[in-house]
């Protein structure tokens, strides 16, 4: 018998509350059915920013992949999209290495021909290790500080561990902090920030340069910008770090305690009453007033602009894209819009968007991708105009859609005035 797709209303799972949140919602209480991974070919090493591109984040490093035949073959793939293949290495592993662990020993020999290989030594070597050696429970900080010892260059572990995923450090975290560890403390120069959680930039467009620029900060440093490896050992200078992913959280907390620079943290939105508010938080924790009135009139006329030629739009909200599901679901309620359906991952932090939700729009669906029960989802049952992510144009296939999962990072007003002008383009070939 074909088993029904599971969702539950934002209303009765507003009523339940973050305590009681249905098992079928949790993945470790069932089956995992990795959709969003497998649209994006996403695992913790695979394409995107996965662990082994960020790795590589640091001006001048390369990649020693420590890993079976197996996981050797995606990073291939993944060299060759990406243009990255003179950056990787690999050790590959056979089956005596992973019942003995034999290979550990291999390794420093290993970074030392990789740099001596090279025309330029390279400014580090990331080792990314796979699940093999979680399971064996290998300790990489040692091993790392060996093969550093043999070489004589920077060595750094990447964890690309699967099993890890939803554990207290996963690997996307644990690689924001690998990153950021060859910082070593500077003098700080009052007029530097830096930008720290993404690999890539954030737009050109974006507000927060020149919000900072008003207040004085002269520099202004993201990994991903850094011409060289020079100006990436210049962000220790920084006054404070604004911290744009919580997944950099844990990198903060390591800067602050080894380099002494504190961080504040800032949450992508997409309400537009609520950026203007985090910037007046920021300005309060700084001391200063931010004028950020041109930037709000634009984002604001873009979304008018939508609303007035799309009024009551029914929108599917996934979670492959730039936003939290839960919270740009609530700002297009607010702003005249429908929700019908979200698909996203359940959490306590997104409760606050989901009794919201609930007040608005008590009877949107929400699913969760890694429910098995997925495999039987029907679009046909279901109503929307228009979808956001990748993973809701795969359940939504003739429907309009804008992906917006850009590499290039949107960010406060800039962000939203992007993401309706694209909306806007969607409907309008939609149209056509």
């Amino acid at each position: 018998m074909e088993r029904e797709v599971y969702y539950i209303t934002a209303a009765e799972l507003a009523k339940r509350g973050k305590g009681q949140i249905p098992d079928e919602l949790l993945s470790s209480k069932h089956l995992i059915y990795s959709s969003p991974a497998t649209l994006s070919f996403n695992s913790p090493g695979a394409q995107g920013f996965g662990v082994k591109r960020a790795g590589l984040a640091i001006p001048g490093s390369v990649m020693l992949l420590v890993a079976p035949g197996c996981c050797g073959r995606n990073t291939t793939m993944l060299s060759k999209i990406g243009g990255y293949s003179e950056r990787f290495f690999y050790l590959l592993m056979d089956d005596t290495d992973i019942v003995t662990g034999r290979h550990l020993n291999k390794i420093s020999k290993a970074v030392k021909e990789v740099a001596d290989s090279l025309e330029e030594t390279p400014t580090a070597v990331m080792i990314c290790i796979t699940c093999v050696d979680a399971l064996l429970g290998t300790d990489m900080d040692r091993v790392c500080r060996k093969a550093s010892d043999y070489a004589g260059i920077p060595v750094l572990p990447c964890y690309m561990y699967a099993l890890t995923r939803e554990g207290r450090v996963p690997p996307m975290t644990q690689v924001r902090k690998s990153i950021y560890a060859l910082l070593e403390p500077r003098k700080k120069k009052p007029t530097t920030v830096n930008l720290i959680g993404e690999f890539a930039p954030f737009l050109d467009d974006s507000e927060l340069y020149d919000l900072l620029h008003q207040i004085g900060v002269k520099k202004i440093l993201e990994i991903a910008r850094c011409k060289d490896f020079e100006e990436y050992l210049s962000m220790a200078e920084a006054n404070f770090n604004l911290i744009l992913n919580p997944e950099a959280r844990l990198a903060a907390e390591d800067i602050k305690r080894r380099l002494g620079i504190p961080g504040i943290e800032l949450t992508r939105l997409y309400q537009i009453d609520k950026i203007h508010k985090q910037y007046e938080l920021l300005g309060g924790a700084l001391g200063v007033t931010f004028d950020d009135q041109k930037y709000y009139d634009s984002a604001k006329k873009a979304v008018d602009d939508f609303t007035e030629k799309y009024p009551n739009t029914t929108f599917a909200i996934g979670e492959c894209m730039n936003a939290g599901s839960f919270e740009l679901a609530l700002a297009l309620l607010r702003y005249g819009h429908q929700v019908s359906e979200i698909y996203g991952t359940v959490s306590d932090e997104n409760f606050i968007y989901i009794k919201k939700i609930a007040e608005l729009s008590p009877e949107t669906k929400i699913y969760t991708n890694l429910s098995p029960s997925m495999l039987n989802y029907d679009c046909s049952d279901s109503v929307a105009d228009i979808t956001i992510g990748k993973d809701a144009e795969y359940y939504h296939p003739d429907c309009v859609n804008v992906p917006w999962n850009q590499e290039r990072q949107p960010f406060g007003y800039s962000g939203l005035r992007h993401l309706f002008e694209e909306l806007t383009e969607a409907m309008e070939r939609g149209e056509q």
